[in-house]
């Protein structure tokens, strides 16, 4: 995809469109977990038996490794595309919808700091979510080697966050694929 595909799909799917904001990495913070926990409870209450998993996911999610302090939690839900369903409650709960993409929704806190991503349960891109965690959590090698490409790409000047997450595209398919074997 060129870069005028990319951000003419950006701009369809984005809510507000994009942010030009800096990128901050920090060293893992272990209040991590325990704010994942609050966000946990917080969205259990909102969605009810409509959550059906609830995951703490991204860089946050793993202990020892620097990352944007941004709690990234995974929901898996029936169809994330009922947005009648799902994303009042949410909205109710203080979280804002910023990405209405086919089978999927990030909304976040006004804050920013976290990212709640609704996913249809049982599908492929939570399986690689949880992959690329767990195999982090256990591979000190994969986890420092993503951890120096996270800060080498913070140190650059990016349009938009987009641009970032997709610069750590290649090296997250390769762990992916050590994940695997």
């Amino acid at each position: 995809m060129d870069a005028r595909d990319r951000d003419a799909d950006l701009d369809s799917v984005l809510i507000g469109g994009r942010e030009r904001r800096e990128i901050v990495i920090v060293d893992y913070d272990p209040s991590w977990p325990m704010r994942f926990e609050r966000e946990h409870d917080r969205l259990q209450l909102a969605l009810g038996e409509l959550a059906l998993q609830i995951e703490h996911i991204g860089s946050t999610a793993v202990p020892g490794l620097a990352a944007k302090p941004i709690i990234d939690v995974l929901v898996a839900v029936a169809d994330p595309e009922a947005d009648d369903a799902v994303v009042p409650p949410l909205e109710a709960a203080g979280y804002e919808l910023r990405v209405r993409e086919p089978g999927h929704r990030m909304l976040r806190t006004r804050e920013r700091d976290v990212h709640v991503h609704v996913w249809p349960a049982g599908t492929d891109e939570i399986a690689r979510l949880l992959a690329f965690r767990d195999h982090l959590r256990r591979a000190r090698a994969d986890r420092l080697a993503y951890e120096r490409v996270k800060r080498e790409l913070a140190a650059r000047d990016w349009s938009d966050m987009n641009e970032y997450a997709d610069a750590k595209g290649p090296l997250i398919e390769q762990i992916l694929a050590r994940a695997r074997r």
